[in-house]
């Protein structure tokens, strides 16, 4: 295995909207050096196959049912790209994606570049940096029919199958609100379907993000001021949406964020 070879193959499954059973074992990286290392190479190959440019991370795996879907303990991180990345209201084609699993997730945009530090980020230490918050539904499209095969490295290789991202206006005044309590819901063609609060994405959203501003180091990267962080699933469970489905992103006081898939 190279990894110039896994993200080939999958740049290739991305490009034709294909689905295979698994991602074959010759081509699955053997830790997460590799699973990155191949991440950043389909990342580039994607920014120019749509025109884009990273524009910031999505963490994945930081709720106990992503976590216990995949049978993995522990967050792993994906690039955005900007021509995959909306504002709400926007309507999406169903058919440009293999699946369309919907996540409501609590989003930030950095205010500065956040220094590498000997002292690990927290919650409380990595909230001066960031500008604002945002609801935020992330559409994860995979294309691995035997999921139940899909383990941390070769997610990560993938990019942590992000499909796309759309975002909701900035929230007034989310400092004052607890994010970790905060209820959170997915409303689909205007009936509640999901609920659950931000404690889900590792017991806080902040804590989220604190723990990709202590993992991007290892591997040579930094936040920087503009990237948007989308931390993750919040509701207790997940929607797979349908062609002609509306789907709102609920946050109550914070605002809302919505999608529309099209025929």
């Amino acid at each position: 295995m190279s990894i110039e070879q896994t993200s080939e193959f999958l740049f290739d499954l991305r490009r034709d909207n294909r689905a295979v059973e698994a991602l074959p074992e010759a081509l699955c990286p053997a830790d997460l050096t590799s699973a990155y290392a191949a991440q950043a190479l389909l990342v580039e190959r994607l920014c120019a196959h749509w025109h884009g440019q990273t524009a910031g991370y999505k963490i994945a795996l930081t709720s106990p049912t992503a976590q216990s879907l995949l049978g993995v303990l522990h967050p792993v991180y994906g690039r955005l790209i900007s021509s995959r990345c909306y504002d709400s209201g926007a309507s999406l084609t169903a058919g440009e994606y293999c699946t369309r699993i919907i996540e409501v997730e609590f989003a930030f945009v950095m205010a500065t570049d956040v220094p590498r530090s000997s002292t690990p980020y927290s919650a409380v230490s990595i909230a001066p940096y960031i500008t604002s918050l945002h609801p935020a539904i992330e559409i994860v499209d995979h294309r691995f029919a035997a999921l139940e095969r899909l383990n941390a490295c070769s997610l990560a290789a993938d990019n942590a199958i992000h499909g796309s991202f759309v975002q909701g206006p900035a929230a007034s005044a989310w400092h004052d609100h607890d994010l970790g309590a905060h209820t959170v819901r997915l409303l689909v063609n205007d009936k509640p379907i999901l609920s659950g609060a931000g404690d889900r994405t590792l017991g806080h959203p902040l804590n989220a993000l604190a723990w990709l501003a202590n993992a991007l180091p290892i591997h040579d990267l930094d936040l920087r001021a503009g990237d948007c962080i989308t931390t993750g699933l919040v509701t207790d469970g997940i929607y797979h949406a349908l062609p002609g489905d509306h789907l709102v992103g609920d946050f109550g006081a914070l605002g809302q964020v919505e999608v529309i898939f099209t025929d």
